[in-house]
């Protein structure tokens, strides 16, 4: 469906009292960063009110910020005159995270995309936050360094996204998401000033992790501007298992076996009956062999104990009563299966049903659990719902799959069935986003997800570095 876009040039200013219309806020911007810096066209206008996210909201301008004095000139205006910014990277988030609630401006950082250094004597790269993940991990792949992150839109998506969100991805369960590859920011404050945290160490105890405390905070906190990267070396070899089985206890059983015997994969995924279901309608049914759930390993390491854990880890498997089981111990047969666990989402979307797609989290042992519950719901519904994503760390990409959305006993019905998925996930110790983040869309339910201690300090930390709420208003906080 279309995002539904509010195309107007109405200004939403926080303090209406200091409002300044969008022909003069377009000036003033001109002044401060030159015009080809500053748009109001309506191509850029309707591109920079939407993100993957089904809802848009237009901003009175848009900033291409190339520098990050650029980033402080902006900001110290917005502040100043309380104008709200919304800092977008690539703009291909889930949550509405990039979408700008309250009009104002929208400062893309798409153009700020240069890798600046890459050290494996540091074994360190540093980059502006619009490149693309993808682009850095070839960057450093070239001098034998390996960058772990790899959220499944690392081809599209920026740098800045995946800090801001804390993004992660299949290899997540062996190398950890992305703020354990964070050693350094340059993030300019909410009133215009510059901090650098951080920097080139891979070991840094120097007073409280404001690191930590900026990486997830999705815009709310302070602009990214810089970003220095820990690599490690690259491992020199991989090699993959996919299995089927005939349900998706068996699968999860098989999961706890693998980490129970003290293999630890660098991605282990998984994915129920109407996933495969659907995937086989739309890239063949010869692609995906025969079975009710779907189960990824992939191994790496040196060449020698790779060779052993695959043939261990395909005994394993068949032991825990795997229908089928491929083996690929070279880089085309490794790809052929990232193929199949690709072709996942998209065989979603070509159903031609509305994908919502939540990132939940729940305890590693609650997976069956947690899809028995989603099998009941979608026949209480009558809408089907698809579970795949990363077994090893328990984040499942729960996919609620809504014919004509636009109608509105549908929307709905959806939103109701998300409601109970929500709750269903925090009663079981779960979490309501894993890599994904809050944005709009996981808005409500973030007051249930922490308890009031939290709740408070997300409120002190806002108010103390944001006192106007000038960043990413309308959103979580």
């Amino acid at each position: 469906m279309k995002a539904n876009l509010k195309l107007s040039y109405k200004t939403h200013i926080i303090n209406p009292a200091k409002a300044i219309k969008h022909t003069d806020l377009e000036k003033s911007l001109s002044v401060l960063i030159g015009d080809d810096k500053i748009s109001i066209d309506r191509s850029d206008i309707e591109s920079h009110s939407i993100d993957k996210w089904l809802v848009g909201n237009p901003p009175d301008v848009v900033v291409f910020a190339e520098t990050t004095d650029d980033v402080v000139r902006v900001i110290k205006f917005a502040h100043k005159n309380q104008v709200p910014v919304t800092t977008r990277g690539a703009g291909v988030g889930y949550v509405g995270g990039a979408v700008p609630m309250h009009g104002g401006i929208v400062l893309s950082v798409a153009r700020m995309k240069k890798i600046k250094e890459i050290s494996p004597e540091d074994g360190i790269a540093v980059v502006e936050p619009g490149v693309i993940t993808g682009n850095l991990q070839d960057a450093v792949k070239e001098v034998g360094y390996f960058y772990p992150p790899d959220p499944a839109s690392l081809r599209e998506c920026s740098m800045g996204g995946n800090v801001a969100t804390n993004a992660g991805g299949p290899r997540c369960l062996k190398y950890g998401v992305t703020r354990h590859y964070i050693l350094g920011l340059e993030v300019v404050l909410a009133d215009g000033s510059v901090a650098k945290l951080g920097g080139r160490c891979h070991k840094n105890k120097t007073g409280f992790d404001l690191i930590g405390m900026f990486v997830g905070s999705e815009g709310l906190l302070g602009i990214v501007t810089e970003i220095t990267c820990r690599l490690i070396p690259s491992p020199p070899t991989r090699a993959m298992l996919s299995a089927t089985f005939a349900s998706f206890a068996d699968a999860a059983k098989t999961v706890q076996n693998i980490l129970g015997s003290g293999y630890l994969p660098a991605a282990l995924e998984i994915a129920d009956k109407f996933t495969l279901s659907a995937a086989r309608n739309h890239v063949g049914s010869e692609m995906i062999p025969d079975g009710e759930a779907f189960l990824l390993v992939e191994l790496d390491g040196q060449f020698e104990s790779v060779a052993l854990e695959v043939d261990a880890l395909a005994e394993l498997i068949k032991e825990n009563g795997s229908l089928t089981i491929s083996v690929a111990k070279d880089e085309k047969g490794c790809d052929d299966i990232w193929e199949i666990r690709r072709a996942f989402s998209y065989s979603l979307r070509a159903t031609g049903l509305t994908k919502l797609n939540e990132d939940i989290v729940v305890p590693r042992g609650k997976l069956v659990e947690l899809v028995n519950f989603c099998e009941d719901l979608q026949e209480e519904i009558n809408m089907p719902i698809a579970c795949f994503g990363h077994a090893g760390d328990g984040n499942i990409h729960v996919n609620v799959m809504v014919e004509d959305i636009e109608r509105e006993e549908n929307r709905v019905q959806s939103d109701q069935a998300l409601n109970r998925l929500f709750k269903k996930v925090i009663s079981m110790n779960g979490v309501v986003s894993g890599e994904h983040g809050i944005g709009i869309a996981k808005k409500k339910w973030f007051n249930e997800a922490l308890d009031s201690g939290a709740l408070n300090l997300h409120q002190i930390l806002k108010s103390a570095l944001d006192p106007n709420s000038v960043l990413n208003p309308g959103k979580f906080i």
